[in-house]
């Protein structure tokens, strides 16, 4: 009886310990969550309606376009946002994104 105790006691703790493991890798960052993460930075020492007004511009600010052909921008804003995704995700991501119709 007491040998099922400890086995059961035992399992627990390694249950427990796999799903902290599970949950320490962190998710990959969307393009969003990027940009926040830069902007954040860029407002350093800004505080109140100056930080405010600094994170809604920064934010809402669309990318400086590349040189190159319109088709070669989009392509690399394009496997820029795709570049956590894999098989037929980022297949499918691509092909909506490149066929998009120019905002």
């Amino acid at each position: 009886m007491k040998q099922l105790i400890a086995l059961c006691i035992a399992a627990s703790f390694a249950s427990a310990g796999f799903a902290v493991a599970q949950d320490a890798a962190p998710a990959a960052k969307t393009a969003q969550q990027n940009k926040m993460t830069t902007c954040n930075a860029d407002a350093a020492g800004k505080k109140g309606d100056e930080r405010k007004a600094f994170m809604k511009e920064c934010l809402s600010a669309k990318p400086a376009p590349a040189t190159g052909t319109a088709q070669q921008n989009k392509m690399k804003t394009c496997n820029a946002d795709a570049k956590d995704m894999k098989g037929d995700e980022r297949k499918a991501f691509m092909k909506s994104c490149l066929s998009a119709p120019k905002k």
